[in-house]
């Protein structure tokens, strides 16, 4: 939505310079230019795109202060989510599990996507903020379970708070809440920056490891 609205705002900027500049002349319309119109439209459109998708999260660039510019958390993460349930049968909770958190994030959009070896989440709404120097991610999801473990873990929302940790960001530390009544820790410190995994099997092999 930002990004439509960001290129619409671009396309009337162009609209307004040459309509003023139709006008500049003894207050007589000269449509002349209007010939480099679709032009200078294509032009700041892919300018912004390539602000949009590329230079925003150049080191330099995230390092501007004062700037507005998001942190750049793009990548696939490994971490571990503690869950704070507690299983009936047990009276304990379940053993802490390695999870996987990938970021696909422009300047203007993020999406987030957490996958376990039983479940994925993928998030309906996400935003990077800053306050008062304090950087942090959150969204809401939907969460799958598997076919398999249907029985025991039921389709759910749910809701995440990270603490984005450097610039660059080297940590993502937070919690969640389900309308399942749950809620738990999630702690991110590995980074893979140059790819996105599709699944929790390449998440797994992205890091070294074996399913």
């Amino acid at each position: 939505m930002k990004k439509t609205v960001t290129i619409r705002v671009i396309v009337g900027v162009v609209v307004g310079i040459f309509m003023v500049s139709a006008w500049a002349h003894d207050g007589k319309p000269d449509w002349s230019n209007l010939k480099l119109f679709s032009t200078a439209v294509f032009v700041c459109t892919a300018m912004f795109n390539v602000w949009d998708f590329l230079l925003w999260r150049l080191p330099w660039i995230q390092r501007i202060p004062g700037a507005g510019i998001p942190r750049s958390l793009r990548g696939t993460w490994k971490g571990t989510l503690t869950s704070f349930w507690i299983d009936p049968a047990t009276g304990s909770n379940p053993p802490p599990k390695t999870v996987y958190l990938v970021v696909q994030q422009t300047a203007s959009l993020i999406t987030v996507k957490l996958m376990t070896d039983e479940s994925k989440s993928t998030s309906a709404l996400a935003m990077v903020s800053e306050v008062d120097g304090s950087v942090m991610l959150t969204y809401m999801y939907l969460n799958k379970p598997d076919l398999r473990v249907d029985h025991r873990s039921r389709i759910h929302h749910g809701s995440t708070v990270f603490d984005v940790s450097g610039n660059p960001a080297r940590r993502l530390k937070g919690h969640y809440w389900t309308d399942r009544d749950s809620k738990g820790e999630l702690d991110f410190v590995e980074r893979n920056k140059k790819n996105l995994a599709d699944d929790f099997t390449e998440a797994v092999e992205l890091f070294g490891g074996t399913t």
